[in-house]
């Protein structure tokens, strides 16, 4: 790192409807893309950005947080408003300030929140970008409640993974600390917290969830799929607009703005 470089810890938040996910891609639709190129542009020469896990396609975020290092001299407002006037409306950095030399976006990650919308029947004209629709009139909410509670855990959670099997070195044991299902009208929310989250891990265990609801699986069978620790046809991964990353968690250390 270059020695006047100091680490920069920056919180983004994105409509992922239009690209191609977070993480960088050869056609150069990807979030982190984006911010790569309005870097470049603002400092005057390459940056490479970490963020704290990928989102998918069509996927949103509220708190995604990435790092770089660079030489910015001025504060992070002043580098917050000039990220935001390169990059397009529907990407926007909402803080950036100076960290520790120690601090890394995805492995000083304590854990994530993610929220999960739905709605019983279609997403209108104004919502289908952020809520998923679910060709149901009612679904089980007490059955999907019960389910939820047998994910509820320190668990291996391979079978509700949708890795090809190249992270093979990634832990399948996470622990899930929240598993919340909501219900306002015809409107589903579910709120998921945890240590962390394997490839498509979250829409997995809303799709299982939703076809708990609709009566397609048994509370058991959520369970036997568990134990089974290994992917199966009965797991469906949800739709990616309804699924939304809202918070990284971390220690408290101190940053300078």
């Amino acid at each position: 790192m270059n020695p006047q470089a100091r680490r920069w810890k920056c919180v983004c938040a994105y409509d992922g409807t239009d690209y191609s996910g977070w993480q960088s891609q050869v056609s150069g639709n990807a979030i982190q893309d984006l911010i790569e190129g309005a870097l470049e542009e603002t400092l005057g020469n390459p940056s490479r950005i970490h963020g704290s896990g990928r989102t998918d396609a069509g996927v949103h975020a509220k708190g995604q947080v990435f790092h770089f290092d660079a030489s910015w001299k001025h504060g992070g407002e002043s580098l917050r408003k000039a990220l935001c006037t390169r990059l397009p409306q529907d990407i926007r950095v909402l803080d950036a300030r100076v960290c520790p030399s120690s601090f890394h976006a995805r492995i000083s990650a304590k854990g994530k929140r993610y929220l999960y919308r739905a709605i019983e029947g279609s997403a209108s004209p104004m919502e289908f970008r952020y809520w998923a629709s679910l060709p149901v009139h009612r679904l089980d909410l007490d059955a999907m409640r019960m389910a939820a509670t047998v994910l509820v855990g320190e668990r291996d959670f391979s079978s509700f993974s949708a890795s090809s099997g190249d992270s093979c070195d990634e832990n399948p044991v996470k622990n899930l600390w929240q598993l919340d299902v909501r219900r306002t009208g015809k409107r589903l929310k579910i709120q998921v917290e945890g240590s962390g989250f394997l490839y498509k891990m979250v829409r997995s265990l809303c799709g299982a969830l939703f076809d708990v609801g609709r009566g397609r699986l048994e509370v058991h069978q959520v369970k036997e799929i568990l134990d089974a620790k290994k992917r199966t046809s009965l797991v469906v991964t949800a739709a990616p607009q309804g699924l939304c990353l809202e918070k990284v968690f971390y220690r408290k250390v101190k940053f300078r703005r």
